[in-house]
């Protein structure tokens, strides 16, 4: 939230926190078996338009909340830079054990295994 002159609203710590708190919450209720996408959270969390906060604030989840990150993954599928998850092959590993499908070329196959709240 800062902009360009440096400024950086009293509020935006605040606005970060109550943002990052409702992915944490909506990434722990994806079940096994399932994945969610980043512009998904987004929505569902009240920012349609926050796909790269949700990674962000993935990226800075606290252990100690032991949520299911690696169900969450971008719209085509592909799986987290090697940076994030321990890597791509533990992500992969790790959602192979849950039985979320892949298809031929690697990707997760987000059609079939896509997290619908409430369904």
């Amino acid at each position: 939230m800062t902009g360009r002159s440096g400024y950086r609203p009293a509020n935006a710590d605040a606005a970060y926190s109550a943002f990052y708190d409702r992915i944490y919450r909506l990434v722990a209720l994806v079940p096994a078996g399932k994945v969610a996408t980043y512009g998904q959270l987004a929505a569902l969390a009240g920012n349609p338009r926050a796909a790269r906060q949700v990674a962000r604030a993935l990226g800075r989840t606290p252990e100690y909340l032991d949520i299911p990150t690696h169900r969450i993954v971008n719209q085509a599928g592909t799986l987290a830079p090697d940076h994030v998850f321990g890597g791509r092959q533990r992500q992969r590993e790790r959602l192979l054990a849950e039985k979320v499908a892949f298809k031929a070329d690697g990707r997760i196959d987000v059609d079939a295994c896509l997290w619908h709240p409430g369904g």
